[in-house]
């Protein structure tokens, strides 16, 4: 290899030209792992009917994928450092084709779930390495603000051109395309990549912890099973019980090998501490609201107000608009207020509209009624995600931060998974119990569906409020505690509010 020349120029050995191809690699792989989690929620209803699901299992589309994406991220993030990033990036890549491919030809509603959850695992694999990449390929300071302001831009900007993409797709092709459009653009990104990528690996020792990611993601497997269980067969059934049962016993045996594993995947150190499990469980809680609720607003949509599906993607818009609006005065703010006040305000103006929510009708206006309520919902995320993120990091070990720092999309994406499966199942029972009870209503058919809509925004808004109280009872951090980000850091709490502005919309 050529010495490097001294002076602020560029080194030979990696002119611009490569170093913007690398770029534009990493920025089309994460556009597509933030797009993939929104570009499905306006093609649920014709996917539902095309393949037959029934309304307990409508929500697997997308709980199979947030689930496997959340409780294998720590476990991805391990295995690229071990086996270096742009294997493990490129590994992901086609393995998100393969599987996009899969869930866009599938025949079934079994096939079409598996594929989401293969979608999700390949996802965890690529993410962490694609975030390794760009910090190992950018490493002067300037160009690394720069890398890291694209990357940042194109992740934002997922949830929009998900919903948009999506409902185009959906309503002039066909609901399958917002599957199968990710094949073409992630080979072609496979192929560009493995040429402009540079290998790079971490300096680490010690075990993949295999156990406790398999015991943890069963779990919750069986958590998310438990709640979609419920829903037809009821709360008091025997399959409903026994699931719940073995996900407390599968939580508790995670439990036990993190504290004798000598490479634990989560060292219970990590959340432990007071801020930090205060950040995670609102995460969580946060999580656990929103997924769902937009799962409902999409099938109030066009099956209550009769909206095409791109309408309804551009229903959205509001949203995602909001959630860059509130994390971006959020991130002025910070440094002045510090965390809590800012994570109490943001999450009680998220809980006031939601409750908003539950006012909707057969007949209720959008512009009146839905558009105020996505713009408190949305500006209140945005002004709470900032020090939600930033918070997880407050007085952690640099070994630590990592796992941290991955804490917060990983809370976030399990509560999408565990709230949605729960959300969906109360509002079926409530929409069947209603339908029941208003025989002779008119129009109960009608109805019936927007009173199980109502019922889980009202459940969604309670998730909300216990966020807030979580905030605003564990959480002690002050301003002069939080992480400073120096210039070519990622900002604390960047990473929060791209990844579920995403999952929410």
């Amino acid at each position: 290899m050529r010495a490097l020349a001294p002076g602020p120029a560029a080194p030979r050995s990696q002119p611009p030209v490569w170093k913007a191809g690398a770029l534009a690699v990493i920025a089309v792989a994460q556009l597509m792992i933030v797009l993939d989690a929104s570009v499905v929620v306006v093609a649920l209803p014709s996917a539902q009917h095309a393949l037959h699901i029934s309304v307990a299992d409508r929500q697997w589309v997308m709980t199979s994928y947030t689930l496997a994406f959340g409780t294998l991220l720590l476990l991805g993030g391990r295995i690229a450092d071990y086996l270096g990033r742009r294997r493990t990036f490129l590994v992901g890549l086609l393995g998100f084709a393969a599987s996009s491919a899969l869930g866009g030809l599938a025949p079934t509603a079994g096939l079409l779930f598996g594929a989401r959850a293969l979608q999700g695992a390949f996802a965890a694999v690529m993410a962490p390495s694609a975030l390794s990449l760009l910090t190992t390929t950018f490493t002067e300071a300037r160009e690394r603000a720069r890398a890291f302001g694209v990357y940042g831009a194109v992740a934002g900007s997922g949830a929009a051109v998900g919903l948009v993409l999506g409902g185009t797709l959906t309503q002039f092709a066909s609901w399958r395309w917002t599957l199968l459009i990710n094949v073409p653009i992630a080979v072609l990104t496979a192929v560009i990549g493995r040429r402009v990528l540079r290998e790079s690996r971490a300096d680490v020792r010690g075990g993949y912890d295999l156990r406790g990611a398999v015991a943890v993601t069963g779990s919750l497997f069986l958590l998310v099973y438990g709640f979609s269980a419920a829903g037809t067969d009821g709360w008091r059934a025997p399959l409903t019980l026994g699931l719940l049962a073995a996900t407390v016993a599968g939580l508790a045996l995670f439990v036990v090998l993190e504290v004798r594993a000598e490479h634990p995947l989560l060292p219970l150190r990590v959340v432990l501490d007071r801020n930090r499990g205060g950040s995670f469980l609102a995460s969580l809680l946060v999580g656990s609201a929103l997924l769902g609720t937009f799962l409902f607003l999409t099938f109030y949509f066009q099956g209550t107000l009769g909206y095409s599906a791109v309408r309804t993607g551009f229903a959205f818009l509001p949203f995602s608009i909001g959630i860059i609006v509130g994390a971006t005065l959020s991130s002025r703010l910070l440094p002045r207020t510090g965390p809590r006040l800012l994570m109490v305000l943001g999450l009680t103006l998220a809980t006031a509209g939601l409750f908003v929510f539950t006012r909707l009708g057969l007949g209720s206006s959008f512009l009146a009624l839905v558009l105020p309520a996505e713009v408190v919902t949305s500006v209140g995320m945005g002004l709470a995600f900032v020090p939600m993120s930033s918070t997880a990091l407050v007085g952690i070990d640099p070994s630590d931060a990592g796992v941290a720092s991955a804490m917060v999309n990983t809370t976030q994406q399990v509560g999408s998974s565990l709230g949605t499966a729960l959300l969906n199942t109360l509002a079926a029972t409530a929409a069947t119990t209603y339908a029941a009870a208003h025989v002779h209503t008119p129009d109960v058919a009608r109805l019936a569906p927007v009173h199980g809509y109502t019922t889980g925004f009202t459940v969604s808004a309670g998730l909300m409020l216990a966020a807030v109280l979580a905030a605003a009872t564990v959480v002690r951090a002050r301003r002069a505690d939080l992480p400073g980000a120096g210039v070519g850091e990622v900002p604390a709490g960047i990473e929060g509010p791209v990844r579920l502005a995403d999952d929410a919309a």
